[in-house]
């Protein structure tokens, strides 16, 4: 049984892996039509270099992602700390609604997204991608800090500002916070950063995103250059997320201890 387990194990990985293994592959196979043999060749590379539309995507996806962790993190720490520290009315009714937004498929929110930024006057582009980028990035932020919250000891802090330590003090650093903090801003890099659907509903001819721009090309047919940036987005997408890893083993290790 423990074998059929492993192969089984191995062969999704395999199913999950190869095609993205096949993709970086035909990157650097210099046929524009991905025929075989390979022949490997940084042809593609310089090609992607002079593509001045999909390189400026790419910036486009940085400078949102990096408002949007920045926005998301500071937004999602204080609901979190707000949910799990303070008493008001209807606390629990907002725990609960930080759950839709992740559960409801994008395509879903996009659409009543499009809809009330044309109706309320926001309209489209840089500002109404980064609000949607926004929205959907806090609530994995503050569910993220809020498992944190869950299982530190409080008495800790009181301890520590007893002491003279500062409430932010204590906060960040005697409770250890800080690596789970830390990884809810990588996660919410993430999702920034590979965002399709609301960039989609609210991209304009003028801005658009890397996942947008893909697409675009896909539709008209493209050249294996399409792959080489979709290996630099892959490769920082994963990146970020074994960080995100790496800072929440960290924080358990520490919360532990």
């Amino acid at each position: 049984m423990k074998k059929l387990g492993r192969v089984y194990l191995c062969a999704l990985i395999v199913f999950l892996y190869l095609p993205i293994a096949v993709m970086i592959e035909m990157g650097f196979n210099y046929s524009p039509y991905y025929q075989l043999p390979f022949r490997f060749s940084t042809h593609w590379v310089d090609e992607l270099l002079m593509n001045d539309d999909l390189i400026q995507a790419g910036r486009n996806s940085v400078v949102i992602a990096i408002i949007t962790t920045v926005i998301a993190t500071v937004l999602g720490t204080m609901a979190a700390v707000a949910l799990h520290r303070r008493e008001f009315p209807g606390r629990a009714l907002l725990r609960m609604l930080l759950l839709p937004p992740i559960a409801i498929p994008w395509l879903i929110i996009g659409t009543p997204m499009l809809v009330m930024f044309y109706w309320s006057g926001i309209g489209r582009g840089f500002h109404a991608m980064l609000i949607g980028h926004v929205a959907l990035a806090i609530p994995y932020v503050a569910l993220v800090v809020g498992t944190g919250l869950q299982i530190i000891r409080t008495d800790l802090e009181e301890a520590a500002m007893s002491l003279g330590s500062t409430p932010l003090h204590a906060f960040f650093r005697v409770t250890m916070l800080i690596p789970r903090i830390v990884g809810a801003a990588l996660f919410a890099f993430a999702v920034s950063l590979d965002q399709f659907v609301i960039s989609y509903f609210l991209a304009t001819p003028g801005f658009t995103t890397l996942p947008v721009r893909i697409y675009s090309a896909i539709r008209k047919g493209f050249t294996p250059d399409i792959n080489i940036i979709a290996t630099i987005l892959l490769l920082a997408s994963m990146a970020l997320v074994l960080l995100f890893a790496l800072f929440s083993h960290f924080g358990a290790r520490n919360d532990r201890s």
